[in-house]
């Protein structure tokens, strides 16, 4: 996790993660199958990670609507304070999609549209699943756009509004 984080997905290679760690290289291809098992293993640690924070930002707030707008503003939030970390996920997505290994990725998206969606549930909204991919989406290509130019989250937070369909008064 921390080669990944420091270096980038193109760095973590056996022998910086040796470097970082109490294995030698020998032992990293002894206990794994190659460097995408571990690799799979530090992001879908890092998302875990992501869970958590945006769980006990809901977790703060009782009613529906602010548990949804804690948890949102807690995703974008992570990736403000790090800005690499935006970088990082979209080269993972790639690299496991020119390998032809998408299952880690799907796993781990599915995770985090099935928070959304629970959260949109308890608010209500019409058809919950629909809304959490859509809005899942939304805050993948937010995240780019706030890589290159960075918006606050009250600028955001009207247009997160629309692509759920919020009711005006929840979303203000």
């Amino acid at each position: 996790m921390e080669v990944l984080a420091r270096d980038g997905l193109a760095a973590c290679t056996a022998r910086a993660v040796a470097d970082a760690s109490p294995l030698t290289k020998s032992a990293i291809h002894y206990y794994f199958d190659d460097m995408d098992e571990i690799i799979d293993g530090a992001m879908d640690r890092h998302m875990r990670g992501c869970l958590v924070r945006i769980g006990e930002a809901a977790d703060r707030h009782e009613r529906p609507a602010d548990r949804f707008w804690a948890a949102v503003e807690a995703y974008l939030e992570i990736f403000a304070e790090r800005p690499n970390a935006a970088l990082l996920w979209f080269s993972y997505w790639v690299d496991v999609g020119q390998k032809g290994r998408l299952e880690p990725i799907d796993r781990m998206h599915r995770a985090m549209i099935d928070v959304l969606r629970d959260l949109l549930a308890e608010i209500p909204v019409d058809d919950p699943p629909r809304r959490a991919h859509a809005l899942f989406s939304y805050l993948l290509g937010t995240l780019m756009q706030q890589a290159v130019r960075p918006l606050p989250f009250a600028d955001l937070r009207p247009e997160i509004a629309t692509v759920c369909r919020l009711d005006s008064a929840l979303s203000l």
